[in-house]
């Protein structure tokens, strides 16, 4: 007979985002620390590298916990064509911790696979509408921001948000580097500057000096 085996799938949308929650429960199951998956990365699709690996080894008879739905993914259709596969086609089962109904194993029969499917159904619509609600007020924050005038993204670099040992550097450096004793890529270095910036920097400062 085949061994089978255990294994617990943990995901959070984001690398500041702490597993520790889930971690716990897979531990609290007794699943071999080698068998959870970890993937930190949005549930929009189901691209993401610890999940292919995860799946690539299931075979069947194995068995995964995931600790709510939402954490399997966040697109509707997506999650339940994987459902589909692990389930139906790579023969394993699926439980969700926090969701009793959703425990495979205990749906072998018609009626118990209809239950199984309709609540599944159901929540696999809540997490997708999850996900268009925070996709929504991340767009509602930028357009407030953008009507504030806030600056999104990266702080624009000019010679006025130079740090005081950048300006001391540029000016102490660029005779010398103009004289080339010094290369534009060490001048670079010095300055802890990438090339684009660079040259944005020293015409900004030849500008400055010949005015």
């Amino acid at each position: 007979m085949t061994n089978t085996k255990t294994f617990g799938y943990v995901r959070v949308s984001t690398k500041d985002q702490n597993t520790d929650r889930q971690l716990v429960t897979m531990q609290e199951l007794n699943i071999n620390e080698r068998d959870i998956f970890v993937d930190k990365a949005s549930g929009k699709d189901f691209d993401r590298p610890k999940y292919q690996a995860l799946k690539a080894q299931l075979r069947k008879g194995d068995l995964v916990y995931i600790t709510s739905l939402d954490r399997l993914g966040r697109n509707s259709d997506a999650i339940k064509k994987e459902w589909n596969e692990i389930t139906t086609e790579i023969g394993a089962d699926i439980v969700v911790t926090d969701m009793d109904l959703l425990d495979t194993r205990k749906y072998k029969d018609t009626m118990g696979n209809f239950v199984a499917n309709l609540v599944l159904e159901v929540l696999t619509f809540m997490a997708q509408q999850e996900r268009e609600k925070i996709l929504n007020r991340q767009a509602e924050g930028i357009a407030v921001a953008k009507a504030k005038g806030k600056h999104l993204g990266r702080p624009q670099l000019n010679l006025s948000t130079l740090t005081k040992q950048q300006r001391a550097d540029l000016e102490g450096n660029y005779q010398a580097w103009k004289a080339k004793e010094i290369t534009g890529v060490k001048f670079m270095e010095i300055l802890e500057l990438k090339k684009n910036s660079f040259y944005k920097i020293i015409s900004e400062y030849e500008s400055s000096i010949e005015a």
